[in-house]
């Protein structure tokens, strides 16, 4: 159950290892939350509207299955603009994807050493040994915490990561607040918590471990690119892709489990693989659903003229190349998140932004490209679910104003100024708020890992773990984001569901 990235994957494994495998999906295409559209029909621009870069994605898979699917690599990390309060200047921190005399440079202008850079290489050249070493068992059967320490052999790496809130070890080892902040971003992105949360050490794990090196890379031809070689893939291997098939009823047996659709058809088999949200199969089950945190992003899609120009002078086809960051200084994602938590929408909204068209322009049509349109992605932290319950309409559209206003505050031509204008004499911007991620791909309260990430290792005792798929039913799995080790766009829940359905036999 479930077409999208996860479910296409668990379905091309098993049919590969001789199964008679059946893809329900309840909407009328695949894909889920890794799709590519228009959301301004007349521009000729898919944009991958909700997931839109691929880190954890393993090499393995992809060659497991055949994939022909090509990730692209940004040259630049990120760019986070600033204002320098001495003079009044505008200036930004541009860190390239492999350290360099450039991003040297930018970091002693912003802090007056080479201190902080020096600290930036030690933090995340560790990172990189760990990434590198924990990256294979996340296809493999879990292991204990004890197991898994012991054959990573990086105790002190280990301990900061898994054992003390990372806001401390952000701290520790750095000075400055805007170099705080963006290390602190990665323990964040979807995840409403402060630095002292635990749940934030497990978001920044897996943002960074991804494939063994933790870099975000952008899918060539947009996320719609990987759905449309899964299918291919699925389908070659024997998959039967049933659309427009939601399922209303789950009953299982001692041999095996049936499904009722809510066009009245009935499927029998031995085994499910639920490749949604926890929280959807125990309703549908009629059990109670497990607790989700809030999710916490609101995501904004645009199609830009051209790239606006920024104060601090700097190339925009540098500074949107790669992460850019806007009021995520560590203390600004600290007041952020306290501001959210009392029921406000930050004044100083925290961002993410990337141009998808600097590395790949081949989402735009030819005849756009050669006008100079790009695409411009928003990622907003700090907005959790609950602010949008009461108003929905009214709360996105506050805070849409929200994210323009701190968004210009470093531009010098104002973002509505180089928005693409509609037939309409509207502007070509999408705003997405949790809700609307919950109503749109059914994302649980807009949370893109469905629940509360999970450290990549278990407790052993009292537990029938091994792949991180079981359920409390022998018969059923989850293949989806909310097992365990299903965060992000990787496939690995897929695998790891089939693995354990193979075992099962």
């Amino acid at each position: 159950m479930g077409g999208g990235h996860n479910g296409l994957v668990a379905a091309a494994y098993l049919a590969r290892a001789g199964k008679k495998v059946v893809l329900l999906e309840a909407e009328d295409e695949l894909g889920g939350a890794t799709t590519s559209v228009r959301p301004f029909p007349e521009f000729d621009a898919r944009l991958s509207r909700y997931s839109y870069l691929v880190s954890l994605l393993p090499d393995q898979i992809v060659t497991d299955l055949g994939i022909n699917f090509k990730t692209l690599e940004r040259s630049i990390a990120s760019y986070t603009p600033y204002a320098n309060k001495s003079n009044g200047s505008d200036g930004g921190l541009l860190i390239s994807q492999n350290w360099d005399e450039r991003t040297s440079q930018n970091f002693q202008e912003l802090t007056g050493s080479a201190a902080e850079g020096a600290a930036w290489q030690s933090f995340y050249g560790e990172i990189a040994e760990l990434a590198k070493r924990i990256a294979p068992s996340m296809l493999q059967p879990l292991k204990s915490a004890e197991k898994l320490k012991e054959e990573i052999a990086l105790p002190q790496t280990w301990s900061y990561l898994m054992e003390r809130p990372i806001g401390e070890i952000i701290q520790d080892r750095f000075g400055n607040d805007l170099v705080r902040g963006v290390v602190l971003t990665d323990a964040l992105i979807g995840t409403f918590v402060s630095a002292d949360d635990l749940q934030a050490n497990r978001c920044f794990l897996y943002h960074l471990i991804g494939n063994g090196t933790g870099q975000w890379r952008v899918p060539q031809g947009g996320m719609g690119a990987l759905v449309t070689e899964l299918k291919r893939v699925a389908l070659s291997a024997g998959v039967e892709i049933l659309l427009n098939s939601r399922v209303s009823k789950i009953e299982s047996g001692t041999s095996g489990v049936s499904v009722k659709t809510i066009s009245d058809e009935k499927l029998v088999a031995k085994n499910l693989l639920f490749a949604g949200a926890p929280q959807t199969l125990a309703q549908i089950r009629g059990e109670s659903k497990p607790e989700s945190l809030e999710g916490s992003q609101m995501k904004i899609n645009m199609l830009l003229s051209r790239l606006p120009r920024l104060k601090s002078g700097i190339d925009p086809q540098l500074a949107f190349a790669g992460t850019f960051h806007v009021n995520e200084s560590y203390s600004q994602l600290e007041s952020a998140y306290q501001n959210a938590k009392s029921g406000s929408i930050p004044n100083d909204l925290p961002l993410e932004l990337y141009c998808h068209t600097l590395t790949d322009p081949t989402i735009l049509s030819p005849e756009l490209n050669a006008q100079g349109y790009q695409t411009l992605t928003l990622f907003g932290l700090h907005t959790p679910a609950a602010l949008f319950d009461k108003s929905p309409d009214a709360a996105k559209a506050a805070a849409k104003k929200e994210a323009i206003a701190s968004l210009n505050q470093y531009l010098l031509d104002p973002i509505e100024s180089v928005l693409a204008v509609c037939q309409d004499g509207s502007l070509a911007i999408e705003v997405k708020s949790p809700l609307d991620l919950e109503s749109d791909i059914g994302l649980p309260r807009g949370n893109i890992f469905h629940r509360d990430l999970d450290f990549p290792f278990i407790d052993t005792s009292g537990t029938n773990l091994t792949w991180g798929s079981e359920t409390s039913d022998r018969h059923i799995f989850l293949a989806g984001a909310g097992a365990r080790r299903g965060g992000g766009v990787s496939g690995i829940a897929g695998h790891n569901a089939a693995m354990a359905v193979l075992a099962n036999d």
